[in-house]
């Protein structure tokens, strides 16, 4: 087992999406948030939805945390995010309850490293 902050490690982020925006959510996603965090080089390796329980699910992939920590200062400090697109999410997205991230790190086994 590998462990340290400069391993590779992927971030599952599962949200819970307001009553009624979830078709909205995913072309937003799609069209808008999962292009703009491609631009500022973050690696997403999948996203899926669950149209049952109003769920969407993602993952992103880290080289180490400090990639993690300059990734997200290149998106999250953005004019894009501060002033476009993070207004958008706050329409569609339960920010307070609906977001649980988890740290995963890949076994030795696994075909996604």
């Amino acid at each position: 087992m590998t462990e340290g902050t400069n391993q590779p490690f992927f971030e599952l982020r599962q949200y819970e999406i307001k009553e009624g925006q979830l078709d909205r959510w995913v072309e937003f996603m799609d069209g808008t948030l999962i292009p703009f965090q491609r631009s500022c080089g973050m690696v997403i390796v999948g996203s899926w939805f669950v149209r049952e329980t109003n769920q969407y699910v993602w993952i992103r992939r880290f080289e180490s945390e400090e990639n993690k920590v300059a990734l997200y200062q290149a998106a999250y400090e953005n004019d894009f995010w501060l002033k476009e697109a993070r207004p958008m999410v706050e329409t569609m997205l339960d920010r307070e309850t609906g977001i649980k991230v988890t740290r995963m790190e890949p076994t030795a086994l696994s075909i996604i490293r």
